[in-house]
């Protein structure tokens, strides 16, 4: 699983007007998925299930 950072630099990601991050693929909007055992975020795409890790 990559990170937010690496996607964007990738191109899988990119950011909306609103700073929101897209999956390139499908044009989908992610959404967060919580572990309260980990260190990191999980940023996920209802489209096409690709899953980044947000570090923060």
């Amino acid at each position: 699983m990559k990170t937010t950072r690496k996607g964007l630099r990738d191109g899988e990601l990119e950011k909306d007007t609103y700073e929101r991050l897209i999956c390139v693929a499908c044009g989908q909007s992610l959404k967060t998925r919580n572990d309260p055992d980990e260190v990191f975020t999980v940023r996920r795409c209802p489209g096409c299930d690709r899953e980044w890790k947000e570090l923060g």
